[in-house]
C-alpha cells in the first residue's frame, strides 16, 4: 500500500534537512519528494522568507551555519589572503573593510597596528579591533543582516559618500570574470559598488572555493581598477581575464613572469 504524501509543514521541514544534506537542486527536490517544480519553489520560496535558505539558480543554498562556522572553511587559506592583504597597508592609511570572514580575518591582521583609521560594515572586523586603541575605528550604521553579520541600508551609502579612504578590501560569495562579485542580496551588491569606488586602491579578497562560482542573482560589477587576492596559484592561467589583476597570497606578485605594476589591465 503506498505511503501517504507528507502534508505542506512535515514536506517543508523534510526538504530543508535534504538542502542542509547537500540537496539543493529543484528537479532534484521535486523527484525526491514527488511533487512538482512549482511546489518545490513555493516551498524554497516559504523556507527563504523565514531566513532558513538562500534561493539561488535554480534552488537553495542553506544558511543556518553560524558565521563563526562559516569563519572556519578554508581557514589557512583566508588567513593567508589575510596577511597579504596586511601587508599592502601602510601606517596611517584609512582603510575601508567590506563584511565578511576574510575581512575579518585581515581585521585581526592589522589590530596591532598603530595609526590606522579602518572604516566597516562588518561585525567580524568591529570585534577585532574593538579593543586596540591604536586603531581608529569609524563603524558605519545602518540595519544588520545577520545571516553574514553585515550592516547595510541606506544610512551606510550615505556615510561612504563622506569617505574617501586609501585602501577597500571587499569580501565575496563568488566572483566570475566579466561579471563581477556574486552577492547573497541587491542591497549587498550596492553596498559593496559602493565601497568599491570609494577607495583610491580596491582590493577583492576570495579563496579558491569563490573564484568562478556564483551562487547567488545579485551582482557587483567589478568597474574600475582593482587586485584580486587569493590563494589559487593557477588562478590568471584557469581564469586568464583575471590574470592582469591577481595576486597570489604568499607568492612574489608577478604576472606572466613579469612584476606587476598593481595596476588592472584594459
Amino acid at each position: 500500500m503506498p505511503q501517504p504524501r507528507p502534508g505542506t509543514r512535515d514536506r517543508r521541514a523534510m526538504l530543508l534537512e535534504a538542502v542542509r544534506d547537500g540537496s539543493g537542486g529543484i528537479a532534484e527536490l521535486a523527484e525526491e519528494f514527488g511533487v512538482s517544480e512549482s511546489t518545490i519553489r513555493r516551498d524554497l520560496a516559504s523556507l527563504a522568507d523565514a531566513g532558513h535558505v538562500v534561493r539561488t539558480y535554480g534552488g537553495a543554498l542553506d544558511t543556518e551555519r553560524s558565521p563563526h562556522e562559516k569563519d572556519r572553511e578554508h581557514a589557512a587559506a583566508k588567513d593567508a589572503i589575510a596577511r597579504e592583504a596586511a601587508a599592502r597597508v601602510q601606517d596611517g592609511e584609512v582603510v575601508l573593510l567590506d563584511a565578511g570572514t576574510t575581512t575579518g580575518r585581515l581585521a585581526r591582521h592589522l589590530a596591532h597596528r598603530e595609526g590606522l583609521t579602518v572604516v566597516t560594515n562588518g561585525v567580524a572586523a568591529i570585534r577585532e579591533l574593538a579593543g586596540f586603541s591604536g586603531i581608529d575605528l569609524i563603524v558605519l550604521g545602518g540595519r544588520l543582516r545577520h545571516l553574514d553579520e553585515a550592516i547595510l541600508g541606506e544610512s551606510v551609502l550615505a556615510q561612504l559618500r563622506h569617505i574617501s579612504p586609501d585602501r577597500v578590501f571587499l569580501g565575496t560569495d563568488g566572483v566570475v570574470p566579466g561579471r563581477g562579485l556574486c552577492c547573497a542580496s541587491l542591497e549587498q551588491s550596492v553596498v559593496k559598488h559602493t565601497m568599491l569606488h570609494a577607495g583610491a586602491e580596491a582590493y577583492v579578497l576570495a579563496d579558491h572555493t569563490k573564484l568562478g562560482q556564483a551562487p547567488f542573482p545579485y551582482w557587483t560589477p567589478l568597474d574600475r581598477d582593482y587586485r584580486l587576492i587569493t590563494d589559487e596559484p593557477r588562478a590568471d592561467v584557469t581564469f586568464p581575464q583575471f590574470a592582469p589583476s591577481v595576486i597570489v597570497a604568499g607568492e612574489p606578485e608577478t604576472v606572466g613572469g613579469a612584476a606587476h605594476d598593481g595596476r588592472r589591465g584594459s
